[in-house]
């Protein structure tokens, strides 16, 4: 095998601390701690999780990786579910169900403090429920049953935006922690969307009609932001409205597992897919670990997934 030197054309450095801005692929030798290191880079991806309990799809989903809470949906069969499953970052375990089963609904919030709302059963519902880590009690009603609509921040400073009524509509409004008031409108009518963040800095993005609109709010109002690369409804979003993911959901061809990141002006593609292409399930997370469960790709699945960004670090470099 060739040496080092004759491959790069120089000889490994000794330095008593790393370099403050090593290239990759960059070896040298850390005399301070005895040992070899280099720069090392890893690409994006997504991961298999562990499954979850029971296959359904347009369910509510936040949290964090660590600590997910998936909630309602539908079932195979049409069955309506009021089921409850946490995530602990590697298994999901069922817990006492919502008072209320239905599917299309909002979601926001933690593990330990979370908040549901809207939704469809035989016909739209203005019901929240909040949890506050075991089991679910009634909160305060939306002003108008809607279905269909995107969450964003905490149970007791929650957002709601989009979704349908009698067709899809601009409404945006705020959870105190009792009761719903609402704010400005989103400049584009839709259903099907996602976003992230909080009750004062959030964004809106995708949704029905293929649409690729983003939009951030400040607290008051609405306003365009740059647009998704690839038009999709009923995807995943997770993160905040400087820092956000979108994946999967539905595309003219189907459905899809594309992944693309906004940094608070616009969206780049993610070269990392989900392993299993799909719509209508519950996200968690950030972009620096962001989880998918659930949801349809043909048909109902518990597949989860969790999202690891690309990484440039410096690492040892051992025998083993």
């Amino acid at each position: 095998m060739a040496a080092y030197k004759t491959l790069k054309g120089q000889s490994i450095r000794q330095v008593a601390q790393d370099p403050t801005n090593p290239q990759i692929g960059e070896i040298w030798y850390n005399t301070t701690i005895g040992a070899l290191k280099a720069r090392k880079f890893t690409a994006a991806a997504w991961a298999s999780g562990g499954a979850g309990g029971t296959a359904r799809q347009t369910v509510a989903g936040f949290g964090v990786v660590t600590e997910a809470l998936v909630a309602a949906g539908e079932q195979p069969a049409g069955t309506l579910s009021a089921k409850t499953e946490e995530y602990n970052g590697s298994s999901w375990s069922e817990q006492n169900d919502m008072a209320t089963a239905r599917r299309i609904l909002g979601g926001c919030g933690t593990q330990t403090a979370g908040l549901v709302f809207g939704g469809f059963t035989s016909g739209n519902l203005d019901l929240t429920e909040e949890y506050g880590g075991t089991s679910w009690t009634n909160g305060g009603a939306l002003p108008s049953a809607t279905r269909g609509l995107a969450g964003a921040g905490t149970q007791t400073a929650g957002l709601g935006f989009g979704g349908f009524t009698t067709t899809s509509v601009t409404t945006t409004v705020e959870y105190d922690g009792s009761s719903w008031t609402g704010s400005g409108a989103l400049n584009t009518a839709r259903q099907a969307l996602a976003g992230s963040g909080t009750q004062t800095a959030a964004a809106a993005f995708g949704g029905s009609g293929l649409t690729a609109a983003t939009e951030k709010y400040d607290g008051s109002s609405w306003t365009n932001s740059g647009n998704l690369n690839t038009a999709r409804q009923s995807l995943g979003g997770t993160g905040t409205q400087t820092a956000a993911l979108a994946f999967g959901g539905n595309v003219p061809a189907g459905v899809t597992g594309e992944t693309e990141q906004y940094d608070g002006t616009s969206w780049s593609a993610v070269p990392a897919s989900l392993g299993t292409a799909r719509a209508r399930g519950g996200a968690a997370g950030t972009t620096s670990s962001a989880l998918y469960a659930f949801g349809e790709g043909g048909s109902n699945t518990t597949a989860t997934e969790e999202f690891t960004p690309e990484v440039t670090a410096s690492v040892l470099i051992t025998t083993s």
